[in-house]
């Protein structure tokens, strides 16, 4: 296994080379469709070792006999991230089977769409707790144990650009996702002096089922409310125009980033107007308010 060495000037910590995925550990949740699987199959590609986790039983099974079959090393991991006794179990089961665990990629998510207003209680607290409760369950998991392990490593989260910049009709969406965003971007400060890199993806809309697999997923849960049609409710989502950006290129960015120890991942150059916008608004916020004689 290759340390984690100081980086050059701009960089706390990198890995040694490109190939630095070689041997190394790689947990993914979320891991059986989508962005985790993609990102998986880049990870083996690079030499990891694999544990999926998903709560589709099923599809957990398939992704882990296809990746068998392509010569790399995988196993699959049943995990509702919802709960931190089975991300507690995930952890064990990780480093029982891998020996060591480099890698952690907290991807699992969900979408429920539609206004404010209309969003239930039973909505809320789906999408929180899947989609800001799980990342913090992975935090709470793993980095003990990657501390433990005093061998540095990498944590990565799946956000979103609606963790970056607000859209009608993905309220409750957007605010697990500045969650994940908030939680990275403290934890990269928290664990850069103990070689422990942070990653955190903020991708617009790409070519993968979160819809269709966040509809299936919150109709087979029976503690639950019905699922409700969360595609009618999406109304102008933010124009990608980055058309062309596959889910398999987000895996490969990612990848890089990981490797680079790179905060923010932005895979859609179309998110960067958005992005200033948002901090030119607060920027002139302080220009407006002295201009009103407000000093302090």
């Amino acid at each position: 296994m290759m340390p984690l060495t100081p980086a050059p000037a701009g960089r706390e910590y990198a890995l040694e080379s490109m190939d630095g995925f070689e041997g190394r550990g790689a947990v993914i949740t979320g891991g059986a469709s989508g962005i985790g699987l993609a990102t998986a199959t880049e990870f083996a590609r690079r030499g990891a070792r694999l544990v999926l986790a998903d709560v589709d039983k099923q599809a957990l099974e398939q992704a882990v006999t296809n990746l068998k079959a392509d010569g790399f090393e995988a196993h699959g991991v049943a995990c509702d991230v919802r709960h931190l006794e089975q991300m507690v179990h995930l952890a064990d089961e990780a480093f029982r089977l891998l020996g060591q665990v480099d890698i952690v990629f907290s991807n699992a998510g969900i979408v429920v769409a539609g206004p404010l207003v209309d969003m239930t209680h039973e909505d809320w607290r789906w999408v929180i707790d899947i989609d800001l409760w799980g990342s913090i369950h992975a935090v709470e998991a793993f980095v003990p144990k990657l501390l433990e392990q005093g061998k540095g490593g990498h944590v990565a989260f799946t956000a979103s650009f609606a963790g970056l910049v607000p859209n009608a009709g993905l309220g409750a969406y957007g605010v697990a996702k500045y969650g994940v965003v908030g939680l990275a971007e403290t934890l990269a400060r928290e664990v850069k002096d103990k070689g422990i890199g942070v990653s955190v993806l903020c991708p617009m809309v790409i070519e993968t089922k979160l819809v269709s697999n966040s509809e299936r997923i919150r109709g087979a849960d029976d503690g639950l409310a019905s699922t409700p049609d969360v595609t009618s409710a999406f109304g102008p989502l933010p124009p990608t125009q980055d058309e062309t950006v596959s889910v398999d290129a987000v895996a490969r960015l990612t990848a890089d980033a990981i490797l680079a120890n790179r905060l923010y991942v932005l895979p859609h150059g179309a998110a960067r107007t958005s992005v200033q916008r948002r901090f030119e608004r607060i920027d002139r916020t302080f220009d407006d308010q002295a201009a009103e004689g407000w000093t302090h």
